[in-house]
């Protein structure tokens, strides 16, 4: 009897557990999609910076990203991404035949996943720390790729541009860039070292705490 009143109770348990792991689950996956909507939104939010390409745009949508990665892991803030991307095309449509989203993409993952995946292996702040300085250096260094091989070539054919006119473009706002290379060193690099740098520095200060109301959520 006793016995059988135990096995009762390990399956009852069981069940509860499942149930309590499902709404969680629910509510994980809930927060994701708000992170990748508020995400979405702070990219409505968009303004250049003084001296850099006036082609670049500074906006806080990596954020989200980062903070929801740090909490859920790198799969979640993929998730994040391509919602926010999702929701982008929904409220403002592609200018560039998603040449523009495709890059956002690519630079969205390459400033998240190198931090998160650093991060994840040893959870302290010290390796969060190391881990958005990379994330920062690697996207910016990428940026300057997807800038001069994708972006920048998808216009000038769209437009019927010129390199030329990009770089004269650049050249008013900072005359220190003179061709492609400078353009690189002095504008699109410094403009997603700053960009991302603040985002992580933000990420930092508001982590913890934003981190411990989600989780507290969660778990009720």
């Amino acid at each position: 009897m006793n016995e059988t009143n135990e096995t009762m109770n390990v399956t009852a348990g069981k069940k509860v557990q499942t149930r309590d792991d499902a709404r969680m689950r629910v509510k994980k996956i809930a927060f994701i999609g708000l992170m990748g909507a508020v995400s979405a939104v702070l990219m409505l939010f968009r303004f250049p910076l003084p001296f850099m390409p006036p082609f670049l745009s500074f906006d806080f949508s990596g954020l989200m990203e980062m903070l929801g990665g740090f909490m859920f892991g790198p799969v979640a803030a993929v998730c994040i991404i391509i919602v926010k991307i999702m929701l982008q095309l929904v409220m403002q449509g592609s200018f560039s035949l998603g040449t523009g989203e495709l890059q956002n993409l690519i630079l969205s993952c390459a400033y998240v996943l190198p931090a998160l995946i650093i991060y994840h292996r040893s959870k302290s702040k010290k390796m969060a720390v190391a881990g958005m300085a990379v994330s920062s250096v690697f996207v910016a260094v990428v940026a300057v790729f997807t800038n001069l091989y994708l972006i920048i070539p998808f216009y000038v054919k769209l437009f019927g541009m010129s390199m030329d006119d990009i770089i004269a473009m650049c050249s008013t706002v900072n005359p220190a860039m003179k061709n492609a290379v400078t353009m690189a060193l002095f504008g699109i690099l410094p403009f997603n070292l700053i960009k991302y740098g603040v985002t992580s520095l933000i990420t930092f200060i508001i982590y913890k705490r934003l981190s411990k109301v989600i989780k507290g959520i969660i778990s009720r």
